[in-house]
């Protein structure tokens, strides 16, 4: 069920100083560290992106992200559409799926934006992985980057 008004997990360039950050700026009521286990970070060309860990023991950093209700169904359309995600698209870039995430408060679900098959089939032969699945510190700078 895609439509459930739950908080989303930005790992990418939504987070504050972060090109996609304006996206949300205004329209949240909350912000809180968390980290999704059990997924890997790639930068693609241009933007990063998370997948799920066969392994099951990657993790990516970022933030669960509350929004204002009156604002929720325009912010999840706004960043359905930057994600390139539509229900039931074989053809996404991103898949927006409910999952779990550890914050300070204990797991919580969320929305999380997958690499959807297309991007897992054209990028990830070529992505670098984020060591430490941090995106703000894939550098050791902070800033840059379009995505999730």
């Amino acid at each position: 069920m895609t439509d459930r008004r739950l908080p989303f997990f930005v790992y990418g360039t939504l987070l504050p100083g972060e090109r996609n950050h304006p996206l949300l700026a205004g329209r949240t009521r909350a912000w809180t560290p968390a980290v999704l286990t059990g997924a890997l970070l790639y930068r693609g060309p241009g933007y990063p992106f998370a997948v799920a860990d066969p392994a099951g023991t990657g993790q990516v950093h970022g933030e669960v992200v509350e929004i204002w209700a009156a604002q929720y169904d325009a912010v999840r359309a706004d960043l359905d559409r930057l994600e390139t995600y539509t229900p039931g698209d074989p053809a996404n870039r991103y898949e927006r799926v409910a999952m779990a995430v550890r914050t300070e408060r204990g797991q919580a679900e969320a929305w999380v934006y997958l690499a959807g098959p297309v991007t897992t089939r054209e990028l990830l032969p070529a992505a670098e992985r984020i060591p430490g699945g941090d995106w703000r510190r894939r550098d050791g700078l902070t800033g840059g980057g379009t995505g999730v």
